[in-house]
């Protein structure tokens, strides 16, 4: 199922889906390059995938299918099984005698067509279609989960209550609460939650007992959303489960406890770190959800672009000195750091960390995690890393003293070191580390980059475009320079060179069917603060952080709001949900 090029060429061409200058340029250089023009028209953004699977569908006259409104029978879904369908985007959507019909994206992926035929024993009959189509059917795997987990709960009630009653009672003995915790319907549940939750892309699970039921709920792309109420009933077995998964007292349900396990499913490695916390109604329970492995992150996927890009790549050529990253919990910061360390990884260095906890796993990166109860503090553990021979150290968090004066003095010794700190901007570091009793001399010697970020939803691909008012504007000047924005708008030709406000398109959301509302996944906005000779002096001086915030704007800095509504200019976020995350 080869496309002749010339063919190809020639539907495009004569499609009308991109201007005539457009493709001769495009196969100009897919000449030069040896590629198919369909693959320097995607990779220019003159083409979209969807559309060039269109022309290729009409070229090998395979059907084209979309399935966006489409509600396909369970019976015929399930015969695909959802890992397979998601790691290679292929759908059972339609079955007659003898044959089953298939969505896919790339229908030369024939080792998926080999494995659904000899599974199902059907004659397969691939079909094209596009992205959000085959997005939309992997939401009904999660809608079918839904149902059957409602039904675990209808069928499991009374079995659940005998055995939670008992759970109760102070008195009740370590082997009845193992027993509990063994006990099929128990182990059914919550291995359908953790599933449910991993399929969802939530970050967190809170499990909260109320005065007569059982809140589950799922924290995705930032927000808490109600994802299920169990019976009261069900609280003491599914503490007692949660517990055994994560080797912790069962019968300790007075103080708090924390722990970690580990669950395999669709050929990815999920960790949940898990808190137990007594409250007046039972314990509850949050579990945080670690993909372990992470790679295929740019910096440029994350969010950054422009001048903070080229400033943090200068940081990360540096042999020595520290690059920070701060923000609240939640947001992003570890997911940054590592994205640095996975583009420093290479052959040639030696890259240590030491954290709590370790969130992901990296091939070539020696992680060691702290340990508090033992002694293995950030302290103890980063004086061990300097005499370990690395070049590279990322130091999870400088919470105190004793780490921040480790992590300055290993960057003033030859090392490259990486950490967070928890503050609101990237100005707000310096008075952070002179709090922590760093010499100002010191500072300017070791830091090279601060960042600053917070997480913001992105929409979905539906979406409703609006213009700006010359109201709306003059609102937004009050707490934003936007004539700063625009003007990195148009020195990354993001817009033309005469735009105004008025002209450029801005996005609200649009609730769909696979987009509940309106948003789906989430993208970084940040403030990136180089340490310049003319910051340095402010510190030295013992400046306000409004004044190195100042000194760093002057130097052509963005701040989170401003880097946020250049987003909104994108169209990948909104302005109320930048304003949202900002003023938290």
């Amino acid at each position: 199922m080869v496309i002749a090029e010339k063919q190809l060429r020639e539907f495009v061409k004569d499609s009308g889906l991109v201007s005539k200058a457009d493709f001769e340029a495009a196969a100009k250089e897919a000449d030069e390059r040896k590629q198919s023009v369909g693959a320097i028209l995607v990779g220019k953004g003159k083409l979209s995938e969807d559309d060039l699977r269109r022309v290729q569908a009409y070229v090998l006259g395979i059907p084209f299918v979309d399935l966006r409104n489409q509600k396909i029978e369970f019976e015929t879904l399930s015969l695909i099984p959802e890992p397979i369908a998601r790691t290679h985007n292929i759908v059972a959507f339609r079955r007659s005698d003898g044959s089953l019909e298939v969505a896919m994206l790339d229908t030369d992926d024939l080792a998926a067509i080999d494995f659904v035929k000899k599974k199902v024993n059907l004659k397969i009959l691939p079909r094209l279609t596009t992205t959000e189509s085959i997005k939309s059917v992997l939401l009904q795997y999660q809608k079918s989960l839904k149902a059957e987990f409602g039904d675990i709960i209808q069928q499991e009630t009374l079995s659940l209550k005998s055995f939670s009653e008992k759970g109760e009672e102070e008195n009740v003995s370590e082997s009845d609460l193992k027993k509990m915790a063994e006990d099929l319907p128990v182990v059914r549940i919550v291995d359908t939650l953790l599933k449910h939750a991993i399929l969802q892309g939530a970050s967190d699970i809170h499990i909260e007992p109320q005065e007569n039921e059982l809140l589950v709920r799922y924290r995705i792309d930032g927000i808490l959303h109600d994802a299920m109420v169990l019976p009261k009933t069900a609280s003491a077995s599914l503490s007692a489960r949660i517990k055994v998964l994560a080797n912790l007292k069962l019968d300790e349900k007075r103080l708090p406890q924390d722990g970690r396990f580990k669950v395999e499913t669709g050929g990815e490695k999920v960790s949940f770190r898990v808190s137990i916390l007594p409250i007046y109604f039972g314990e509850k329970i949050v579990m945080r959800l670690l993909r372990e492995s992470v790679s295929g992150f740019t910096l440029e996927a994350l969010g950054f672009h422009g001048e903070g890009l080229e400033h943090l790549h200068t940081g990360m050529k540096q042999k020595t000195g520290m690059i920070l990253t701060t923000g609240p919990t939640g947001s992003g910061k570890t997911t940054t750091l590592y994205t640095m360390l996975d583009i420093l990884n290479t052959p040639q260095v030696n890259i240590s960390t030491i954290e709590d906890p370790v969130e992901y796993q990296m091939q070539r990166v020696n992680q060691t995690q702290v340990k508090p109860e033992i002694g293995l503090t950030f302290g103890a553990g980063l004086r061990t890393l300097v005499r370990q021979d690395p070049d590279i150290i990322m130091v999870g968090e400088i919470r105190d003293n004793e780490t921040a004066s480790l992590a300055v003095n290993a960057a003033l010794t030859g090392h490259l070191v990486l950490s967070t700190l928890h503050t609101n901007s990237a100005a707000g570091a310096i008075p952070r580390l002179l709090d922590m009793k760093i010499e100002p001399f010191l500072i300017v010697s070791t830091v090279n980059v601060i960042l600053a970020q917070r997480l913001v939803r992105k929409l979905c691909s539906s979406k409703e475009k609006y213009f700006l008012t010359k109201a709306a504007v003059s609102q937004l000047s009050k707490s934003i320079d936007l004539d700063r924005v625009l003007a990195a708008l148009k020195e990354e030709k993001v817009v033309p060179r005469d735009a105004a406000w008025e002209k450029i398109p801005f996005f609200h959301p649009k609730e769909t069917a696979e987009c509940k509302d309106g948003y789906s996944g989430r993208v970084g906005i940040y403030e990136v603060l180089p340490v310049t000779s003319a910051i340095k002096e402010l510190i030295m001086r013992s400046g306000t952080a409004a004044e190195i915030e100042t000194e760093g704007r002057k130097g052509g800095m963005l701040i989170m709001i401003e880097d946020g509504l250049y987003k909104c200019a994108q169209g990948i976020t909104t302005i109320e949900e930048v304003l949202r995350v900002v003023s938290e």
